[in-house]
């Protein structure tokens, strides 16, 4: 049976990003591949690259050797028919957990050779959440439009062919009395995560049951 792992980059375990996530594993189970969800910040510790070199070297080449939270993570990824991944946009920049991942996802199977950048003999399909606080419309405007390209190319180069969803203007609290923010209209984020947000829910279901052929 194909199988797909589904990982939540969020540091919240429900909210808009897990929630994509697992509408898209979701989809995917529907069409009878099997699915394991990953709350990434569940994990045992863990941290980025290191930059040992050991998966550069001929008897480890392609393999993370890290021993950590993502290990073990890394290794079913590797053995996986497609990687279903989701991360808000903090600061400017994916997840943190995110970034860990990504860097030892993808440092992995980097050669440094011009004639064979990547040494992953088996990509597998990806699809990319992306969720912000901030409306898809200014990404060009905020550089954000920039940053996502460029972790789209990189897991496309040496994961896999690369799907993106983007998902802006979240809901980021239920009760926003609790906080003094100015920038934020509450009734127009709770109207569109009542109206808009299931439809994208629904994208990402569609998504995750497009992402591998049985």
């Amino acid at each position: 049976m194909k199988k797909i792992i589904a990982i939540n980059a969020s540091p919240r375990g429900n909210w808009n990003t897990a929630q994509l996530v697992r509408e898209a594993a979701s989809g995917a189970q529907e069409k009878g591949i099997e699915v394991e969800v990953v709350n990434l910040y569940e994990l045992d510790a863990f941290t980025g690259c290191r930059s040992c070199f050991a998966c550069k070297t001929e008897r480890f080449e392609g393999i993370c050797m890290v021993k950590d939270g993502l290990t073990e993570l890394l290794g079913k990824i590797r053995e996986a028919d497609g990687l279903i991944l989701g991360s808000p946009i903090y600061l400017g920049d994916m997840s943190a957990g995110y970034r860990a991942l990504y860097e030892r996802l993808v440092f992995q199977y980097i050669t440094y050779r011009h004639e064979d950048v990547t040494c992953n003999q088996r990509p597998i399909p990806v699809l990319l959440v992306v969720t912000s606080n901030c409306a898809v419309e200014i990404y060009d405007k905020i550089n954000y439009t920039k940053m996502v390209d460029s972790h789209v190319k990189s897991l496309d180069r040496h994961v896999g062919p690369t799907t993106l969803l983007t998902v802006g203007s979240t809901k980021q609290v239920d009760d926003y009395s609790r906080f003094n923010w100015t920038i934020f209209d509450p009734e127009e984020r709770i109207k569109r995560h009542e109206e808009i947000f299931p439809s994208e829910l629904a994208r990402a279901r569609e998504l995750g049951a497009g992402l591998v052929e049985l």
